[in-house]
């Protein structure tokens, strides 16, 4: 609104005040900001496009404005700020207030940030994931007694199991309608790796008819309302660049409850520059996730796997998505880690599923990806979903040489991630990283370390830049 709008001046509203729209029978809270004169006319609003889609508003109809609702859950937040536990109640007056869009970006990170770290006991974060499936859809599937999810927490560039996972366990005839997030603070999540080789975009029904026809679905979970408020939380935590232990065990649980799973494996990567660095650390995460878990009816299986590299060769949508095809397709050049914990995860899924050992189940897997069924069964979801994509090329890259013989002794997984959003990963699919070397390989002089792909020169040079100032990921030891 104007600066000089009569109704400012009369309600006292100036810039990033909360006010509420409406328009017939639809309303919205939104924030106020304030222009000079000569961009809006006398007497005029203007909208953001999605006020106008909420609102169904009609440009050149009047438009009521008056006082935001009081938003009496945020004495809950300052309650936690100064260290108090929350009770369920309070955390679900919070949670459907984020959900029904009363609190503005900095609320929601206030809240954010006083539940980090490990500010939330067991009790609150039971509650925060009942909250948070309270207030979105939930997916039933008739008839089906077993629904199988897995997830990884994270932290660990190229780590895109979920694919191979979804692929090998559905293939053996076993359900598990996979609904993936983007990517919150890493270079691609797994449903912005699925998105650049089909449709993720699914609605409720759609993804119901997939998982009908193939026991299976890779799709975004943000498209279908399953946990909305974990959505509104998700957009400001990339912004921080923050993500909490509760939060982030809310955020998982609630997802696989809201789908109807039963039964899911949780990877948790421990490493020095992984999201978890320490076995006390990744222990005590995987107790908290099976004591909520259990308390909200889901099984967790917690696997404590080894964080201490990136997985695969392939950092960014596109190149994620390289990966993914060359194991399915059992090139020879596929990434043996990649596969192997893809292997590792479904076993562990085999193993609940039909009460057998880790081993059995590991046999089990692997039968079905060497026999090609896993690509086969891939195939169909994709087909499923919309069909296969051709996948985008990067406009430029970079490949860097080193100038010496050396040996790889470590990978900063942080530096490196880092070093792939520069590029412009995940917003341009096919920008990223793709490595030549891993720990413990040994390169000769003018050998290929790695090559940067973006999609615009200043990203490539902004990348370049952080690799040979600060960001430089690997450690090497001249031979």
């Amino acid at each position: 609104m104007r600066s000089d709008c009569h109704i400012c001046r009369s309600e006292g509203f100036t810039a990033n005040s909360r006010v509420t729209l409406r328009f017939n029978e639809n309303s919205v809270i939104a924030t106020l900001n304030v222009v000079d004169g000569q961009l809006l006319p006398s007497g005029t609003a203007g909208l953001s496009r999605i006020a106008m889609h909420r609102l169904s508003a009609i440009e050149g109809q009047k438009l009521m404005v008056s006082h935001a609702p009081v938003v009496t859950s945020l004495s809950h937040v300052r309650k936690k700020v100064f260290g108090n536990k929350l009770s369920d109640d309070e955390i679900a007056d919070i949670i459907k207030d984020i959900s029904a869009h009363r609190y503005s970006d900095i609320e929601i990170a206030s809240f954010l940030s006083v539940c980090a770290g490990s500010r939330l006991d067991v009790d609150e974060i039971i509650g925060l994931t009942q909250a948070m499936v309270e207030c979105g859809k939930r997916l039933s599937w008739s008839g089906q007694n077993m629904i199988l999810d897995k997830h990884c927490i994270g932290g660990l560039p190229g780590n895109r199991t979920t694919p191979l996972v979804v692929s090998i366990v559905s293939a053996a005839g076993l359900v598990i309608p996979k609904t993936s997030s983007r990517a919150i603070t890493s270079p691609a999540g797994t449903a912005d790796t699925m998105e650049t080789l089909t449709t993720v975009n699914l609605n409720l029904k759609e993804i119901q008819c997939v998982v009908a026809d193939t026991n299976a679905c890779l799709a975004w979970g943000g498209a279908v309302n399953l946990s909305p408020a974990d959505d509104l939380l998700i957009r400001i935590e990339r912004a921080l660049d923050l993500d909490g232990e509760g939060q982030l065990i809310a955020s998982v649980l609630s997802k696989k409850i809201a789908a109807g799973s039963t039964h899911a494996v949780v990877d948790i990567p421990v490493g020095p520059t992984a999201k978890v660095r320490s076995d006390k650390e990744a222990n005590r995460l995987a107790s908290l996730f099976t004591q909520v878990g259990a308390a909200c009816g889901i099984n967790i299986r917690c696997l404590i796997t080894d964080g201490s590299q990136p997985v695969g060769l392939g950092i960014g949508p596109v190149e994620e998505a390289r990966d993914v095809l060359s194991v399915l397709q059992g090139d020879n050049d596929a990434p043996l880690d990649l596969r192997e914990r893809a292997l590792f995860l479904a076993a562990n899924l085999f193993s609940l599923s039909y009460q057998e050992s880790v081993e059995q189940g590991l046999l089990r897997a692997t039968s079905i990806l060497d026999s090609g069924k896993a690509l086969q069964q891939f195939q169909r979801i994709v087909q499923a979903q919309g069909g296969i994509k051709q996948l985008p090329e990067a406009r430029y890259q970079h490949t860097e040489l080193v100038p010496e013989a050396c040996a790889i002794t470590e990978i900063d997984n942080r530096k490196l991630a880092r070093l792939a959003k520069l590029a412009g990963a995940p917003g341009s699919p096919a920008a990223g990283v793709r490595l030549h070397a891993k720990v413990g390989d040994t390169l000769s002089k003018g050998e290929p370390l790695f090559t940067l792909f973006s999609d615009s020169e200043g990203e490539r040079d902004y990348a370049l830049a952080y690799y040979s100032e600060q960001g430089n990921p690997f450690t090497i030891n001249l031979t």
